[in-house]
């Protein structure tokens, strides 16, 4: 499983720097989590100001 990032995201950046795995970067309106890439580590959802990251299960 993977982490995605919802329509609530603010385009703030803190998730990107936190990726070990760069799955993450700057989509038109929000942030986006490349699924191939995404380790399911969560530590992008931990730095998350408006908690806009989930597991991807959680969100279906």
């Amino acid at each position: 499983m993977t982490h995605i990032i919802t329509d609530d995201c603010i385009a703030c950046g803190a998730c990107e720097p936190e990726c070990p795995e760069n799955a993450i970067s700057e989509g038109e309106e929000k942030y986006l989590i490349d699924p191939e890439l995404c380790i399911d580590c969560g530590a992008c959802a931990e730095v998350c100001p408006v908690e806009a990251i989930f597991p991807e299960e959680e969100v279906k």
